[in-house]
């Protein structure tokens, strides 16, 4: 604004959450057109789910039902909780992790705006914890038919070895313990596309097209993406100069797993993430070190859902170390009172 009065319309709830949906659609028709239709099944369940989990725990709190339903809050933690998920999960998996996103990791803590932990990794790091055989089991980009893939949601036979691939991350971490004799030799596999897994590349520009949506918007700041990105970016950077064989390039690691979705839709979370400007910063950066690590060296190929939980514990810390000068105050260090 030029001119005085300097008056912003406030946001609301329901405006915020509404730019999200619609920031992560070009990710989804990505997601839909390129790797699996059936993702759109699983985000139809999981919306349902979530605004019944929801209205459900309002009840039993005896809170107003009709404005928290409505604030599509819960279909946010849903979208993302789909989206985090394989395609091809059966629906009781997808239920059941909405319930916990919504009933444990929401309600428990006290409902929107309460909750320490980002509800939506909650429920992902439970569901690969509980259910590993399953949450492993995507199907390669463009493999089955839509029929086939809402019949394995709806309850149908799962043959493992006939209907699932490897996700990028996978297939580069499996080929590399295996002996492949570098990443080259290891990129040259059906499950890669030209900077990383096969498909997934046209998603994450989709979520990169939504997250700057955010940002032209003002929904998010720059300091969680950008520290992330570029924290992923130097991390995973370093070691591929230092040593390509074993190593993928950053482009790799931007291009594949939930990357984009991460470092938009998921890092950026207002309620469990940190809230100051530095704190933004290492925040971000901190989810990005653990999640490289994972993905490098641990037993899971992808880590974003871990890192985020492990920085959420430090959350107090990070805000209480990083509150910026206050006007008018010196900082201890320099003599004064902050």
């Amino acid at each position: 604004m030029i001119h005085s009065p300097y008056i912003r319309k406030p946001a609301s709830v329901q405006r915020v959450m509404g730019l999200v949906l619609l920031a992560l659609v070009p990710g989804i028709t990505a997601y839909a057109l390129k790797v699996s239709a059936g993702i759109l099944v699983n985000l139809a369940l999981a919306s349902l789910t979530a605004v019944a989990a929801e209205a459900l725990m309002l009840a039993l709190r005896k809170r107003p039902i009709a404005i928290a339903v409505t604030d599509l809050s819960a279909i946010v933690t849903a979208w993302l909780v789909a989206l985090c998920f394989p395609p091809i999960v059966p629906w009781w998996l997808t239920m059941l992790a909405v319930l916990v996103a919504i009933i444990v990791a929401k309600h428990l803590y006290g409902g929107l705006g309460q909750n320490p932990f980002n509800p939506a990794m909650v429920a992902y790091c439970s569901m690969i914890v509980a259910y590993p055989a399953l949450m492993s089991q995507w199907p390669a980009a463009g493999s089955l038919s839509f029929d086939t893939q809402l019949g394995l949601i709806l309850g149908g036979a799962r043959d493992l070895d006939g209907m699932t691939g490897a996700t990028a991350l996978d297939a580069l971490r499996t080929g590399l313990r295996s002996g492949a004799s570098s990443v080259e030799a290891v990129l040259q596999g059906s499950a890669f596309g030209f900077f990383g897994g096969r498909g997934w590349e046209w998603v994450s520009l989709g979520y990169l097209g939504g997250g700057l949506l955010l940002l032209a918007t003002r929904i998010i700041t720059w300091h969680m993406p950008a520290a992330f990105i570029a924290a992923l970016s130097l991390i995973s950077g370093t070691f591929w100069l230092f040593d390509p064989t074993r190593f993928a390039s950053p482009l790799f690691h931007l291009a594949s797993g939930g990357a984009m979705l991460a470092a938009f839709f998921i890092v950026t979370d207002p309620v469990s993430g940190a809230t100051t400007p530095r704190g933004k910063l290492i925040f971000a950066a901190g989810i990005a070190l653990i999640a490289w690590l994972i993905r490098s060296f641990g037993a899971y190929p992808e880590g974003i859902a871990f890192g985020v939980l492990l920085m959420n514990i430090c959350v107090p810390l990070i805000d209480k170390k990083t509150q910026p000068r206050v006007f008018g105050h010196r900082r201890r260090d320099e003599g004064g009172w902050r």
